[in-house]
């Protein structure tokens, strides 16, 4: 499974920060924007309100999301009691606070939040302020990351279109939603529309930012999960290692996204049948996000089912069942019963149950995995055709060959499609 980070924004005084993904594998970004805090009095508790927010994104980038959430209660109250309600203040600390729940997989507690701050810097600084594409980029993204793509697409294209009209087309902030966006696209198999996204994403940071800046690192992680998932593996190797090596120095090794790079880059040796190499990187990355996540977050969750998926493949299902169980039970609970991450569990726990001819087991799941992809990723998706064709390999291992051919020429039809 791949793992994959999107744009998302933390507010400082104006700084922001942004996202994570889930896929097969993990996409990683933190991205910084530049936000300018409205109107802030210079008076002490306006000066305690920008030192809490500062400790905030500094235990963010860290990965103590915990002790964030603290500071970061703490600095919506004291925003709320010294500037009043409806200030932009109040809205970086609102932001702030959702953007921590999601990334610890809390979406239910995070989406108020986000929408309240979105409302609030809509009204106090009209609808085309770059802190209202702040608001939109980062709403969009928890929809999808619970695979709400059509409820997330108008956002991101609202605000890439005010950050190009109000910062220019070359600004790092441009940069963010054009990531944000790609990634959406690679969500819903459109790999043709998502590379030129990522491509100029990449040119923007890189020239803005310096080629050592985490966001580079993104993106590159992001282009690199494209091919990946295309099979061009030469091109993705070299994407990865460069990603990982620019995370680790910049956050340190056992930061999330360093456990994401080591999480994609597994994913790519485990694909090419290089177990050797992928099973310790899946372990350190399990390990890091244990420690920096607890262990009910939805990353847990997929790195524990691409150790299982490597034990799979090599027949050591004693070793990959707990695993599989583990972060299905972790996936329906964090991001409820009908996300596609949960079908992308079922599915695997199926196949190890074929693989053991233990089919009555393996029939239901793989039905409920094809039923959840079609409803939430629509009946082409590529995700749709893997659960028809495994579907269709059981009706065939149980001498049911009709149903196993009409299965096998509906997926034929979504892999002939152009992407």
């Amino acid at each position: 499974m791949r793992a994959r980070m999107a744009v998302r924004s933390l507010d400082r005084n104006g700084e922001d920060m942004e996202r994570t993904r889930g896929n097969t594998s993990i996409s990683g970004l933190l991205a910084l924007l530049l936000m300018v805090c409205t109107g802030l009095p210079a008076r002490a508790q306006g000066t305690d309100w920008q030192s809490l927010n500062g400790q905030v994104v500094s235990l963010y980038r860290q990965g103590h999301y915990d002790r964030a959430v603290v500071l970061a209660r703490q600095a919506l109250q004291l925003a709320e009691q010294t500037f009043g309600p409806d200030h932009p203040n109040v809205a970086t600390s609102l932001n702030n606070l959702a953007e921590l729940n999601r990334v610890q997989g809390q979406y239910a507690q995070a989406e108020p939040l986000y929408k309240r701050s979105l409302a609030i810097r809509e009204k106090a600084l009209g609808p085309d302020h770059p802190d209202v594409a702040t608001s939109l980029n980062n709403l969009a993204e928890l929809y999808r990351a619970q695979g709400q793509y059509a409820q997330a697409e108008p956002l991101y294209k609202r605000a890439l279109a005010i950050r190009e009209k109000a910062l220019g087309p070359n600004h790092p902030d441009v940069g963010t939603s054009l990531n944000s966006l790609a990634d959406l696209f690679f969500s819903q198999g459109h790999f043709a529309q998502a590379e030129p996204l990522y491509q100029r994403s990449l040119a923007i940071w890189e020239k803005a930012l310096g080629p050592d800046h985490p966001n580079v690192g993104t993106t590159l992680n992001d282009l690199a999960e494209l091919y990946r998932a295309q099979g061009q593996y030469a091109q993705a190797e070299p994407l990865y290692t460069r990603s990982l090596a620019i995370w680790e120095k910049a956050f340190g090794p056992d930061h999330p996204n360093v456990a994401t790079g080591l999480n994609n880059l597994a994913e790519l040796y485990r694909v090419q049948g290089q177990y050797a190499q992928a099973e310790p990187l899946h372990k350190r990355s399990l390990a890091i996000w244990e420690k920096a996540l607890g262990p009910n977050h939805p990353n847990v969750a997929s790195s524990l089912n691409n150790l299982a998926e490597m034990y799979r493949v090599q027949g050591q299902y004693a070793q990959a069942e707990p695993l599989y169980k583990r972060s299905l039970a972790i996936w329906e609970k964090s991001l409820g019963p009908n996300h596609p991450n949960v079908a992308r569990s079922l599915n695997n726990l199926a196949l190890m149950y074929v693989a053991q001819g233990q089919y009555a087991q393996a029939e239901p799941l793989c039905k409920r995995s094809l039923a959840i992809w079609e409803k939430a990723l629509g009946p082409n998706h590529p995700s749709v055709a893997t659960a028809l064709e495994n579907l269709a390999a059981l009706y065939r291992k149980t001498d049911r060959l009709k149903e196993a051919e009409s299965l096998e020429q509906r997926a034929a039809a979504i892999r002939a499609i152009k992407r």
